[in-house]
This record gives C-alpha cells, structure tokens and sequence, in this order.
C-alpha cells in the first residue's frame, strides 16, 4: 500500500484557461492530508477529483503570485459556508495574513473556525511542523518574490512484528507488543534478554516528496532533496527559450532533469508550462533525455510511491 498519494489539481503557469488550471496539489501522506499551492479554481478541482475538504487541516502556499494563491480566499470562504470549526494551518510568505485577512473582512465572510497562519522569511530551510506522521522542511528556491518550496517526510514507523519468532516465547503477550514494536528488548522471568531484533523486522523506509515551486536554476537546493522519493519541480520553459527562463526567473525542463538527476530522486514529476507551448509531450522529452523517470504533471493525474 502507497504512503504516499499526489493528486495534481492544476499545473500550469500565469492565467487559468478552458484546459489550464494554475498550480495546487494535495497530498496524502501517511495518512496526513496536506494542500500545496492554491491558484484559482481549485474548490472546483478539488470537487472534480473527490479531494476530501474536511480532511485538510494545513495548506503551504509557495509564494504570493496569483497562479499560487488567488483561490486561497475562495477555498477558506467556502470552508465558512460549511460551518468548518477544526482549526486551520496557513503557512506561506511574510504578508499572506494580510492580504488574507483583508479580503475576508471587506467581503464580509465570515469564518467562525480558527486560522493560524505561519508566515515565512527565513532564506534557509527550516523545519516548521512535525507531527508523529510527518514532518514539513521549507526548501528556499529564487524567483521574482520570496518563494519556498516544501519537503515532506515521513516519521520512522514502528518496527513490525515477527510473530513466528514471538510464539517461541510463551511468556511474551499482547501487553509486551507496544514496547516491542518501539524497539525494546524483552526481559524473561528468567533473566534472560532477548533481542529486539530477534522479535521484529526493520519497517520500510520512511517515503519523502519535494515540491519545487516558481524558481530560476538553483543546484544548492541538490543537499536538502537528495535521494527523496518523488520530486515535482517546475519546468515553465523548454530549453529553445532558457534565455526568457533566466529573464523570467524560471526552470526549463532539461534544468529540472539535471536538478532530479544531481538530488538522486527515484521520480521526476514537472509542470507549470507555459502558455506559449501546445505540445507539452517536448517537455517530458526534453527532460528524459537527461532523468529517465519523470512524467508530465497533468490535472486528475496521480502520482503514488
């Protein structure tokens, strides 16, 4: 069973057109439910693709360019209509309480559920929450604004029991199972220690997925996404217009290749096309040409590890 689900909502760059939704994502990782980014028209894509409103508890908008952001307001409003009353996790650039805040309060929508919102500025990445599922780093990225990206990792699982091992043991019950599975030894009445190891397998390891918003060529980002396993980074142009890409402060695809090949990641997902290409089969050869194992964002589409 996947711990990790990615659904893409909207993958394109700048304005939403007929076909064109600008960049959200929600992911589903063990078992924790996170929004990335909310351009507009993503309460419509969350409805067309069965993404679950109520289970959404912390959105992480990448930075304050409308094709990020300009749904956030509609989707927190939205939550106000159906009487939402779990408090609500915001984190996103210095300023986005603000404007926020200000657009709910001239609209008159109002929202009898609490809003907590992290505002971000630190140029290095940091953690800013962990739980004991996961835990959410910022990956600072270089774009026209401040922009972060984010890396999700899951929490270490409990190691799995060896039950065939166990009933070797007649002293060992159901009660010894916890302390077991979190790695301890058990004592027989006897005095003897026998060895966790001998009573457990190791769990599988811990899965992990960066989103790489908005942002010019940036290799020092390489250290803090090495070896995750899923990697969306942006690839607004191909490689005919990197000279509009430097302009621009954006990726092209054959840089987003070069980044998931450099970081080791295991996939590479891209997306954020822009306007000017019809064919976004070039982008996906493009960037093949360098990582093998990258695939086209598209809206519905989903990724899982």
């Amino acid at each position: 069973m996947s711990s990790i689900k990615l659904t893409i909502l909207g993958c394109h760059s700048a304005t939403p057109r007929v076909n064109a939704f600008p960049t959200a994502q929600y992911l589903e990782i063990n078992n924790s439910h996170f929004l990335i980014d909310c351009g507009e028209g993503t309460q419509r894509q969350m409805r067309k693709y069965k993404v679950g409103f109520t289970k959404i508890d912390h959105i992480f908008i990448s930075h304050l360019h409308g094709d990020h952001f300009y749904g956030l307001v509609g989707l927190l409003s939205t939550y106000g209509i159906l009487s939402r009353d779990k408090e609500l996790h915001i984190y996103g650039p210095k300023g986005i309480k603000d404007v926020t805040l200000l657009q709910l309060k001239i609209s008159q929508s109002h929202a009898k559920y609490k809003m907590i919102f992290h505002e971000l500025s630190s140029k290095k990445s940091e953690l800013i929450f962990e739980d004991d599922k996961v835990s959410v780093s910022t990956i600072p990225l270089h774009h026209r604004v401040y922009t972060n990206g984010y890396l999700f990792v899951e929490k270490e699982k409990p190691r799995k029991l060896n039950m065939l091992n166990i009933s070797g043991y007649p002293e060992i019950g159901r009660a010894d199972y916890l302390n077991i599975k979190a790695g301890k030894d058990v004592v027989l009445s006897s005095g003897e220690i026998v060895q966790n190891s001998e009573l457990t397998t190791a769990p599988a390891k811990p899965l992990s997925f960066a989103f790489c918003s908005d942002t010019s060529y940036k290799p020092d980002i390489i250290p803090i996404i090495k070896n995750v396993d899923l990697l969306y980074h942006e690839a607004t142009f191909l490689e005919d217009r990197e000279d509009l890409a430097i302009k621009t402060k954006h990726t092209t695809a054959k840089q987003a290749a070069k980044i998931a090949k450099d970081s080791v990641v295991k996939q590479l997902v891209i997306g954020h096309y822009s306007g000017r290409y019809k064919d976004l089969s070039l982008f996906k050869k493009e960037a093949q040409e360098i990582f093998e194992n990258t695939e086209l964002a598209e809206p519905g589409k989903v990724f899982s590890v």
